[in-house]
């Protein structure tokens, strides 16, 4: 392959191949190598940029074999599943398509069935892109991540997960576990809204929502993620502070979103301007909370 006459790398740096059986063995390879190495999940992301060279661990740990971080588990009021968990099947699980639609309809919106069967739920979040469908779903759950070392385990919340562009706030000798999602009340409502340009892409802009309505039609608990539209998956603050309590109206609705549009610190790259962002980060919530809203029937 070449590009403006340069040869590109297609093929990785030499680097030592690890597959640890157990979550002790993982830890204890991560412990030893720390920064040195890269953990491999579904090898979705770190195989191509291996290739590429724009990374080259000394180590790289597969953690496929481990079974402690495999599996969906249904728990008093929540969802747990393993980091090695695969897309697909989050996809599948009756669990999560009867508890939390938000998490089967973001898990079919991933990439394309051949990135579905290998990617996982913790490779993907731990990637920490802006754009990624995990990302923004975590962030409208309220899901919690609980990681460990072999100094202890520590739970981080979604909100403080996602550090800075493709880093998580996760230590080089720790492991993610599992992600815990919030099983929402009955009747809640909860859409996922995502624009690309063709199929398989990552999103220009997308939002993830989930509200839940008190008997009196205003919004108890509100719950929003926006991915695409800034350095990090966005948590925007002061449109779920402005929601929470008030009957979702297509007049909240468009005040939130003017709100949205000061928030926001869009970047531009290869998928649009900064306005365009900004502009597109407006429709993903708008269309979102407009279905919410119908889904409800509070049309006043």
């Amino acid at each position: 392959m070449r590009h403006e006459g340069k040869a590109l790398a297609v093929f990785p740096k030499a680097f030592d191949y690890f597959a640890p059986r157990s979550l002790a063995e993982a830890l204890s390879l991560v412990e030893r190598y720390g920064d040195d190495a890269r953990l491999l999940a579904g090898g979705q992301s770190v195989i191509p940029l291996m290739k590429l060279r724009f990374l080259d661990p000394a180590y790289l740990i597969d953690l496929k074999w481990v079974p402690d971080l495999k599996g969906i588990e249904l728990r008093d009021r929540e969802i747990c599943c393993g980091a090695m968990t695969r897309h697909c099947d989050m996809e599948r699980s009756k669990d999560i398509a009867r508890n939390i639609p938000l998490l089967h309809q973001a898990a079919t919106e991933i990439a394309d069935v051949q990135v579905r069967n290998r990617g996982t739920l913790g490779g993907a979040l731990c990637q920490a892109d802006p754009a990624g469908d995990w990302a923004v779903t975590a962030l409208a759950l309220g899901a919690r991540m609980r990681c460990t070392s072999q100094s202890g385990d520590r739970v981080i919340s979604a909100g403080a997960f996602f550090k800075d562009t493709f880093t998580p706030a996760i230590d080089s000798r720790e492991i993610l576990v599992d992600v815990r999602f919030p099983i929402p009340p009955a009747g809640s409502k909860g859409v996922y809204i995502k624009i690309r340009k063709r199929a398989g892409d990552f999103a220009i802009a997308s939002a993830a929502v989930q509200i839940t309505c008190d008997a009196n039609g205003r919004c108890a608990n509100v719950g929003v993620g926006l991915g695409g539209v800034g350095s990090t998956p966005v948590l925007p603050n002061q449109v779920v502070d402005y929601l929470t309590g008030r009957t979702l109206t297509a007049k909240a609705i468009e005040q939130a979103c003017d709100l949205l549009e000061k928030q926001i610190d869009p970047i531009e790259d290869i998928r649009g301007s900064v306005a365009y962002k900004r502009r597109l980060a407006r429709v993903v919530l708008e269309r979102a909370l407009h279905q919410i809203m119908n889904n409800y029937g509070t049309h006043s």
